[in-house]
């Protein structure tokens, strides 16, 4: 049964240095150790019940409308997944960021930190998703270790805990359980994740919330339970196609989302409560989804139309091009592949280094690329401008309920993106 655990805070030598009177002295805490879940799901009230299988039809619908091209998307979707995830830790970067330095494995500490994010989830979908694999302990740690690379692998052996000074327990906001139950938790939602059966929207919510509850890791927890939400989705066969950026509208709405943590965690746990917030978030996500869906849609066949506009008035013939152009080739692969160098699309099309430079010139001198350089002036990579604005303003749009943020602007967000087309959302 969960239970809090009395320990005793003894701040080290180095306390005393600008820290406040009540942080320089030792105190008692409580930690909190929930309950395992065992292998199978609790019993929830009718609301929750609906909430939640309203959400999975949702989800299933989601996928369904996106299909294949829903994988031509996902890139997209992950990315925006983890900005949602960066800006939820305190971290501002921006979806051309990312781009860049996913693409060229390097920048600003903030986005590759972000980047690798970007990989821990396509691991999680990937590599976790096969039901006949179970899940282990090390396999969290895999991911996790993904995520913070910069540490040592492997669960935590110290107290941590959640808000406050950020020093001192004695103050936090959460205080999660006690190292020496860490194994054994992480090891019963381990079990959870491999073999419990029911509605994957409800296994995800408690996976999740468990995960966090435990908080097993130094750092990287929030991420790493993020991920750990499309694993559970996808095992249970909730989606197929495409990534559901959940994290979008947790991003959107943070204090409902610790608020539905806490519900979790209360004697005896206000579980319908997270499930039904939990359900609420993963229906607005599938919105966005397809919102996304339909923008670049709408997007790639504006980008085409001005290509053969900009041939036209060229004198460059045939004005459209032929379906195995460079150029073409490029220009449909945008949303998967929004950031290129001469040397990256001379691979990916099988073609030599000059051609692959004249399709890439062709598009920036259309208006369709935009070029990035350092801070010498050299030319380091041709960037899809208007998709990565779409990311941007899907961002923006979920943290403020996913409306047109023409109507309300969020404070915290990506600014909005100065291409000429992003969509219906661009303000």
């Amino acid at each position: 049964m969960a239970h809090y655990v009395e320990r005793l805070w003894r701040p080290g030598d180095e306390s005393g240095f600008g820290l406040s009177r009540r942080d320089r002295h030792p105190g008692r805490y409580q930690a909190y150790v929930p309950d395992e879940l065992g292998t199978k799901l609790p019993q929830l009230g009718e609301d929750a019940q609906a909430a939640a299988a309203d959400a999975l039809v949702v989800l299933g619908r989601a996928d369904e409308r996106l299909g294949e091209r829903g994988k031509f998307l996902s890139h997209l979707l992950i990315r925006s997944e983890s900005i949602s995830s960066s800006w939820i830790e305190g971290n501002r970067v921006t979806p051309k960021k990312l781009a860049i330095a996913e693409a060229l494995q390097q920048g600003p500490r903030v986005a590759l930190d972000v980047v690798a994010n970007v990989r821990a989830t396509e691991q999680a979908i990937e590599q976790l998703a096969d039901r006949a694999r179970p899940i282990t302990v090390s396999d969290i740690e895999d991911l996790q270790h993904v995520i913070e690379p910069g540490l040592e692998r492997g669960i935590r052996i110290e107290q941590n805990w959640v808000g406050g000074t950020g020093y001192s327990p004695l103050r936090a906001d959460f205080v999660p359980p006690p190292e020496e139950d860490v194994q054994r938790l992480l090891e019963d939602l381990a079990g959870f994740v491999t073999e419990t059966e029911g509605n994957p929207v409800v296994r995800a919510a408690i996976a999740h919330a468990q995960f966090e509850t435990i908080h097993p890791f130094v750092d990287g927890n929030g991420r790493t339970g993020r991920a750990l939400i499309h694993t559970v989705l996808a095992r249970g066969d909730a989606l197929r196609n495409v990534l559901i950026p959940i994290s979008t509208v947790f991003a959107g709405d943070t204090d409902s989302y610790l608020d539905g943590l806490d519900a979790f965690r209360e004697f005896p746990p206000r579980l319908d409560d997270w499930v039904i917030g939990f359900a609420a978030a993963v229906e607005r996500a599938a919105g966005g989804a397809l919102n996304l869906a339909a923008e670049v849609d709408e997007l790639d066949k504006d980008l085409l139309e001005r290509l053969i506009q900009y041939r036209t008035e060229q004198g460059i013939k045939p004005a459209k091009p032929r379906s195995d152009a460079v150029s073409l080739r490029v220009l449909q692969n945008l949303a998967n592949e929004p950031v290129l160098t001469v040397e990256r699309a001379a691979e990916r099309w099988g073609t030599s280094t000059s051609a692959a430079y004249r399709a890439l010139t062709e598009l920036a001198e259309a208006g369709l690329l935009g070029r990035t350089k350092d801070q010498k002036g050299k030319l380091v990579c041709y960037t899809a401008d208007a998709h990565l604005g779409l990311v941007a303003l899907t961002e923006r749009s979920n943290r403020v309920g996913g409306v047109d943020t023409a109507s309300r602007r969020p404070k915290l967000a990506p600014d909005a993106p100065s291409v000429e087309h992003v969509g219906r959302l661009f303000r």
